[in-house]
């Protein structure tokens, strides 16, 4: 499991004075792209085959508050990846300075070609870097119907 230190800022404290949703977020993205690039996938490497990550959701469960004023760990695990690449699931579990877990979040995505705008396989000189990463015992491989799995669709202000 990777995991990736942070300090909370005032900044990320909310009207409530607790750490705010944007936070999370910023803090998980964070930690994906730290892991991303400790593993080879800098952004020279992503420019050399014009990709780049697209995100299809991230879910957040809050279980406790947490303030101001001590650090917090976020962690990184690959629930899922599909067989060519295209397709991966990360999960984070945030926890305070005492260890306790006080959020999690789910998060899926694609990789994109730049400039066609599609989705994309992996190139093989980028998926080589995940072989050594240790999978968490849950691992699935992701096909295109997992992304499906909420079921959710457009629908535009016509059609209201």
């Amino acid at each position: 499991m990777y995991i990736k230190d942070f300090e909370i800022r005032w900044n990320d404290i909310d009207a409530n004075r607790h750490l705010a949703n944007k936070a999370y977020i910023e803090f998980a993205a964070h930690t994906r792209m730290s892991f991303l690039t400790e593993h080879g996938f800098d952004q020279r490497l992503l420019a050399k085959f014009n990709i780049g990550p697209v995100v299809f959701y991230e879910h957040i469960y809050y279980f406790k508050e947490v303030f101001y004023g001590r650090p917090v760990k976020v962690s990184l695990e690959i629930p899922g990846l599909s067989e060519d690449g295209m397709f991966f699931e990360f999960r984070h579990n945030y926890y305070d300075y005492k260890g306790q877990n006080f959020a999690q979040c789910e998060m899926m995505g694609a990789w994109m070609d730049l400039k066609t705008r599609k989705l994309i396989p992996l190139p093989e000189e980028i998926s080589k870097l995940l072989d050594g990463v240790k999978r968490p015992n849950d691992f699935k491989i992701l096909t295109k119907e997992n992304t499906r799995k909420f079921a959710k669709t457009p629908v535009n202000l016509d059609q209201i």
